[in-house]
């Protein structure tokens, strides 16, 4: 299942943020990034530090009902780097229907430029697995 960043985004941006603290987020400890034939290839982990050095921690991460990352994970990321113990969210209690279903993470849209201004260089639509 995926969905739209930015439906997610608009859709959480009256919910209250609240501190979550990092040991709660499963998916550091998970192969985020590097799973489903996606190599860590060397090329592969620079691209991810770009991404977690441009991210500012001043953009809540979305959290589905379960607590699962929806989007953020290289905020998260920032945040294990600078050593903080938590990171600012917003969290879904009835999680919205997938814009995507069956889709390959390789295969979902791909928006260079979005209105989401979280300055990150390239926002992809991202994928929620169980």
């Amino acid at each position: 299942m995926a969905w739209d960043v930015d439906r997610l985004v608009t859709l959480t941006k009256d919910f209250p943020r609240i501190h979550v603290p990092l040991t709660s987020i499963r998916e550091l400890d998970e192969p985020f990034w590097f799973s489903g034939g996606n190599p860590p290839t060397c090329r592969a982990v620079v691209e991810h530090a770009r991404l977690i050095d441009a991210v500012d921690l001043a953009f809540p991460i979305i959290l589905s009902s379960d607590g699962r990352v929806m989007d953020g994970m290289h905020r998260v990321g920032k945040a294990a780097l600078l050593g903080r113990s938590s990171i600012e969210a917003v969290q879904f209690t009835d999680d919205p229907k997938p814009d995507y279903i069956g889709v390959h993470p390789d295969k979902l849209p791909y928006d260079e430029a979005s209105s989401h201004a979280t300055n990150v260089a390239q926002r992809r639509k991202m994928a929620l697995t169980d």
